[in-house]
């Protein structure tokens, strides 16, 4: 088995959270110095990162570490650098930027979320370098703003970085499983547009709040139409079409009829579910008689498109992680699904490369408040990183 620095990996993580790298330019914060720490510690073992400016103050560090040992794939580790926001400080009970390590955990805002894996990915690729050449490269990547809009992978991608990646190992917290397929996720703005009117006279009016309610109906039974349609998948569980943001009127002037009602919709899709076409079913229930015939119109706009993820676990790339754990835990490894999207989604979809998250950390545990990951299990997936490196670099895939 490759020998990890345990204690160094530990350390880094330790570093790492106490960088609090939300996006947030009112209170003079971001990912740069997290980012910049990530850049040094590759420096320091004389690595030459690129920084890549994702977005303004939003940098993606890329190294290449080249194996010396002739030619074969390019494995890529994907982490990234940005958390969410700490909330409300008086439901944790550790300081969220500490660091601190108590009862065999690493507590802190981005513990499993994923500075733990990053952390993991940069010591795993430091290890397999120090054991000797191995063929091909691995590309180790800390990419920026995975929390929001995705801007790094998306970055990543429009500079041609995925064109010579042959699969790509994304380090989310997954609580040991290995997640080959993640489910989509398409954000609509269904935006309703009527007339204003005096709350007394509403015969003066075209109330969209109305038109509203109408299409909430209207989508709790598309989401029951889809689950028919597509049954539940096995790491997936079901399609779900949520109404998330309603938004009308004012409390101040409860008298007014107003003239625009916004309705937000977050839908999580399984494999086989075409974002196009859900879209486009609720653009049409939008545009339905029951909503607009009482002069009402409707705008319907894409705010997100991830599609899902399925990757074969046949993959090499998932076959080599799935050696890699059996080897390093001496456990047969579990397949699950991400019930979010992660970068991997970009990568797979936009990018075209085969794509598999697996990382320390519990799989419920990110954004809430006193978040932690076990310290045994960064050290363990630091050697499973680095076997899984080994295995898919040098095609020993069992």
């Amino acid at each position: 088995m490759i020998d990890v620095d345990a204690g160094g990996v530990v350390e880094f993580t330790q570093a790492l959270v106490r960088i609090p790298s939300t996006n947030d330019p009112a209170r003079g914060r971001s990912e740069r110095p997290a980012a910049e720490l990530v850049e040094a510690r590759m420096r320091e073992w004389g690595w030459e990162p690129v920084v890549y400016e994702a977005a303004p103050g939003r940098p993606n560090v890329v190294a290449v570490v080249e194996g010396g040992g002739g030619p074969g794939p390019t494995l890529m580790f994907e982490g990234h650098t940005d958390v969410v926001t700490e909330g409300d400080l008086s439901t944790w009970t550790v300081d969220p930027f500490g660091g601190e390590i108590r009862d065999g955990r690493l507590w802190g805002r981005g513990s499993a979320d994923m500075k733990s894996g990053l952390a993991a990915t940069l010591y795993a690729t430091r290890a397999l370098q120090l054991a000797g050449p191995f063929p091909g490269r691995i590309k180790v990547c800390a990419l920026a703003d995975e929390e929001g809009l995705m801007l790094g992978a998306h970055h990543f991608v429009s500079q041609g970085l995925t064109a010579d990646v042959d699969g790509a190992i994304v380090a989310e917290p997954e609580a040991g499983e290995i997640c080959a397929v993640a489910k989509g996720a398409l954000r609509l703005r269904v935006d309703l547009t009527g007339r204003m009117a005096h709350g007394a006279m509403p015969q003066h009016g075209r109330n969209p709040i109305q038109a509203a309610g109408t299409l909430l109906v209207a989508l709790r039974s598309l989401q029951e139409e889809l689950q028919a349609r597509h049954p539940a998948h096995e790491h997936l569980g079901e399609v779900y079409v949520t109404p998330t943001v309603l938004r009308a009127g004012s409390e101040e002037q409860v008298n007014v009829i107003p003239a625009v009602a916004s309705l937000f919709v977050d839908v999580r899709t399984i494999p086989g579910v075409e974002h196009q076409d859900l879209a486009d079913r609720v653009a049409a229930l939008a545009a339905a008689d029951g909503i607009t015939a009482d002069g009402i119109s409707a705008q319907v706009s894409v705010l997100v498109d991830r599609p899902p993820v399925e990757v074969p676990v046949t993959d090499p790339v998932v076959a080599a992680l799935a050696a890699a754990h059996r080897t390093v835990t001496g456990e047969e490894p579990v397949y699950g699904g991400v019930p979010g999207s992660t970068d991997g989604t970009v990568l797979t979809h936009w990018g075209g490369i085969p794509s598999v998250v697996y990382g320390p950390g519990g799989k419920w545990i990110a954004h809430q408040a006193d978040e932690y990951v076990e310290v045994e299990e960064i050290v363990r997936c630091t050697r499973v990183f680095a076997e899984a490196a080994r295995r898919f670099l040098s095609g020993e895939l069992r």
